[in-house]
């Protein structure tokens, strides 16, 4: 099926954040129809699935101003100019936890609410962790949250860890926590 014909484009509203644009589509079948939306722009975003050597997952909770609240969730941010994704998860890291990652590998390019914002965020999955501390853009310091890998399940059907982004991240690096889990196991019994 081809993309809808863009018959005109309108700027809505544009604040420091964010531009919301009117597109007027024409379809394949002659349909007419007004959409409005967030386009995409500006820099890419990571979220962050980082595991310590004591096989914790590294949360946080942060304000989140949609819902007024504080959250439960996986670091997270921008990525810098020329900076790749890897870098930028183990300096999201470094910023809001206190450390950084020696192998961090890019999982999956995630969609949020495509039919009306140009907006993705990639899962970086982070390992062999290190103390590094850097100064973030963070009105308050962040509170860091260590979270047991055998305890997922709980994680996840938690109230409190309820961003969906958070949530596929989690989810899309669970064979990738089996592994780890089972190389923990293997060590023990070969110490004993």
């Amino acid at each position: 099926m081809p993309l809808p014909e863009i018959i005109a484009t309108e700027t809505l509203a544009t604040t420091r954040f964010f531009k919301i644009e009117a597109l007027d589509l024409r379809f394949s079948n002659g349909v007419e129809r007004r959409y409005e939306r967030l386009p995409a722009g500006g820099a890419e975003g990571v979220i962050v699935v980082a595991v310590n050597a004591q096989n914790e997952l590294l949360l946080i909770r942060e304000y989140a101003a949609g819902f007024h609240e504080m959250q439960l969730t996986l670091p997270k941010g921008l990525v810098e100019p020329e900076e790749s994704l890897e870098a930028a998860a183990s300096r999201e890291l470094a910023e809001e936890v206190g450390f950084a990652a020696e192998r961090a590998e890019f999982i999956k390019r995630l969609t949020l609410a495509p039919g009306h914002m140009g907006f993705a965020i990639n899962v970086v999955f982070a390992t062999d962790l290190y103390p590094k501390q850097l100064q973030g853009d963070e009105p308050e310091p962040i509170e860091l949250v260590p979270w047991p890998l055998q305890r997922l399940d709980e994680l996840l059907s938690s109230e409190e860890f309820c961003e969906a982004r958070a949530i596929a991240a989690l989810v899309l690096c669970r064979p990738l926590f089996s592994q780890l889990l089972d190389a923990a196991e293997e060590s023990t019994k070969r110490d004993n």
